[in-house]
């Protein structure tokens, strides 16, 4: 990959793609477009601003993430996470450009005893889980990329888990809350930091899993630092 490469990021005004447009800035050329200038429901748009900017890059940081209300709006999360993911999959391999996308822990069923990792069988329970499988599966049939699964996404910029935790302690004494699940929090900034790291790594060619193992390490050793 070239030293300076053309970075289209999509979904930039959201949590992850708000830090994205940060750890980026210094990648290479980035085009940080938001939903009105590429949306994945609009499938024609996405292709036609491939093609116009031909992108060495593609971080797909767009999703549809309403899990509840999938199940009864599937024909959108199916188009945004699936069918949308396999026409990006399509003109990147055109442009011969790289895909860094992000999907979640719901490809998995939970019924593992401990942690999930990368070779574990998924099993989607949902229509959320169901679409962003299809998506990975996509692009694995087309073109090279990276699949980043991430869970419980908190950050400073948009909505999130935490945040309602905690504007909720603020204003009730008691809080009510499932205790059924497991999951790893993950900042957004983090997931921003690792994918800039990945794009450098792509760029001089070095060997990627080792790249993640080792930032994986460091951020586990903060965590443990940190309790």
């Amino acid at each position: 990959m070239k030293q300076n490469p053309t970075i289209l990021l999509t979904g930039a005004n959201g949590q992850v793609g708000f830090e994205l447009r940060r750890s980026l800035a210094f990648s290479g050329h980035l085009i940080a477009l938001d939903r009105q200038q590429c949306d994945l429901a609009n499938i024609e748009q996405l292709r036609q601003v491939i093609r116009k900017n031909k992108p060495n890059v593609i971080v797909n940081a767009a999703a549809y993430t309403a899990v509840d209300k999938a199940e009864s709006d599937s024909a959108n999360a199916q188009r945004i996470n699936a069918e949308a993911v396999a026409a990006m999959a399509e003109e990147a391999a055109v442009c011969e450009a790289t895909v860094i996308h992000y999907s979640t822990d719901y490809v998995f069923d939970g019924e593992k005893q401990g942690f999930y990792n990368e070779s574990d069988l998924t099993n989607p329970l949902g229509i959320y889980g169901s679409s962003k499988l299809a998506g990975e599966q996509a692009l694995q049939a087309a073109v090279p990329h990276y699949v980043l699964r991430t869970s419980w996404v908190y950050g400073a910029h948009g909505n999130n888990f935490l945040k309602t935790m905690m504007r909720l302690a603020r204003q009730k004494e008691a809080l009510s809350v499932v205790a059924d699940q497991w999951g790893a929090p993950t900042g957004a900034a983090l997931i921003a930091d690792v994918t800039a790291a990945l794009v450098q790594q792509l760029q001089m060619g070095k060997n990627i899993d080792l790249l993640l193992e080792k930032v994986l390490l460091e951020a586990d050793m903060m965590e443990l630092k940190a309790n």
